[in-house]
């Protein structure tokens, strides 16, 4: 294995993960917000709520096409590009991909054709089930995939066998690692930030262009009134995740922190140019131990620098340092926004602001972009090992020639731009043509109370 092997297979495989997961956490926000508004419906009766629930599983089913073409994509590339690493590994997570396929692909695949094609064929009371089984299978999909990821993050309940393949000994110790919840917690709250805000972008859009008002209005203000809670909770579990990590990933944190020398009072480096040939910040801007204060809650806690390990154990620095800003970064715009927005809500003036109905157009991309900054801080934090401390990443990839990778790698390019051209012009055209006008399709709007009746007949 070459080098250049190497740097390509790591490559294609950064760039395929992050094409996909982008899907996983459009489809899980907006199954989210889907079971809201059908839950609005059934219990007023109201249209709107018709017209939304009908609009955004129109979209909601472009996202799950994307998710599953780009998903079956990883699994074989794990096998082509990462052979060494599926079979040392595979008796501890192999199994994890095999319960998401019987506990949560095969819910999402029984209920998903009722939600996209059963809104006229069935009650609302079964359609209303359909979407919250949905919405259900897609976080039980996430957290079997992040079980896994947390396994070879913080691995636990195995041993190490003579031939070097890891060998379960405890499944809930395997299950159950000890930063699971905290990266489970975090990944889906983002995911439901990322659906969230795709509708707040939408409505927002819809508002900007007066065009749909009592539909835009609504749509934005269930959105907004998620996004209140949801973005101060995100601040809370982000912090928890990094204490986590400090414990058990101290020199990712170092890194995403730019802490090069051990010390108590630690600063906090809001912001400098990372040298890593000499081994310090340039141009640093920082406060005086206020990062021994969030890492250890005390001003003279001890907090280790990248300098404690040898460069061979260290994250390539600049991209985790400033990964980790931007998402900050991103959240911090999230916020102001939300609360702009919980601002409008109280003055009842959410109609009557363009300017915040625009800034909600631009917004729709940064759960996103943050959902990538933090898989590039978790993934490229923990390098140089795929399993921490065990399984160096240079030591897991196939016996490949770096043509083969290059080759297949653009083919990958190619593919998935062509795939994103699509989903941007159906779903943008999805957009500008808006929500059905269901007062001339329905003649008669479900009725609260009468939920247990086909749509068709509900006001008969």
């Amino acid at each position: 294995m070459t080098g250049s092997a190497l740097l390509l297979s790591r490559a294609q495989f950064a760039f395929t993960i992050g094409f996909h997961i982008l899907w996983p956490a459009y489809t899980i926000g907006l199954s989210g917000f889907i079971v809201i508004i059908s839950v609005g419906w059934l219990r007023t009766g109201r249209p709107v709520y018709r017209a939304l629930l009908r609009f955004w599983v129109h979209l909601f089913a472009l996202g799950f096409a994307m998710g599953v073409v780009t998903g079956v994509v990883m699994s074989y590339q794990i096998g082509t590009n990462w052979s060494v690493f599926a079979e040392r590994t595979a008796n501890v997570i192999g199994p994890f991909f095999t319960y998401e396929v019987l506990t949560a692909f095969f819910l999402e695949a029984g209920f998903v054709g009722v939600m996209l094609f059963g809104m006229n064929r069935v009650s609302p009371r079964l359609h209303f089930v359909s979407c919250l089984a949905v919405a259900l299978g897609a976080v039980i999909s996430a957290f079997w995939i992040l079980a896994a990821n947390s396994w070879m993050q913080t691995p636990a309940g195995f041993r190490l066998e003579a031939d070097g393949k890891f060998a379960l000994v405890s499944w809930m110790d395997a299950i159950f690692t000890p930063s699971l919840p905290y990266r489970y917690f975090h990944m889906v709250t983002a995911a439901y930030l990322s659906g969230t805000f795709v509708v707040i972008g939408v409505c927002g859009f819809y508002l900007w262009r007066r065009s749909h008002q009592e539909f835009a209005q609504t749509g934005l203000s269930v959105a907004l009134s998620i996004a209140l809670v949801l973005v101060p909770v995100q601040g809370v579990l982000g912090d928890l995740h990094g204490r986590n990590s400090f414990q058990y990933q101290p020199i990712k944190v170092a890194a995403m922190e730019g802490d090069w020398q051990t010390r108590r009072g630690q600063h906090l480096v809001l912001f400098a140019w990372p040298d890593v040939a000499n081994e310090r910040n340039d141009y640093e801007l920082a406060v005086p131990g206020l990062g021994s204060l969030i890492l250890t809650h005390d001003w003279n806690g001890l907090v280790p620098g990248l300098t404690s390990v040898s460069p061979q154990e260290r994250p390539h620095v600049p991209y985790v340092f400033f990964a980790f800003r931007i998402m900050v970064g991103l959240w911090f715009l999230m916020l102001v926004l939300v609360l702009a927005g919980g601002w409008l809500m109280w003055r009842r003036r959410l109609d009557e602001a363009p300017l915040f109905h625009f800034a909600c157009v631009c917004s729709s991309p940064l759960p996103f972009l943050a959902v990538l900054c933090g898989w590039i801080v978790t993934e490229v934090g923990r390098q140089p090992y795929v399993v921490y401390g065990h399984f160096r990443t240079a030591d897991a990839v196939s016996p490949v020639v770096a043509s083969a990778v290059a080759g297949s790698f653009a083919l990958f390019i190619l593919v998935y731009i062509a795939l994103l051209i699509a989903f941007l012009f159906y779903a943008i055209r999805t957009v500008l043509r808006g929500p059905i006008d269901e007062a001339a399709e329905q003649p008669a709007a479900v009725q609260p109370g009468l939920v247990s009746a086909p749509a068709g007949q509900a006001g008969e």
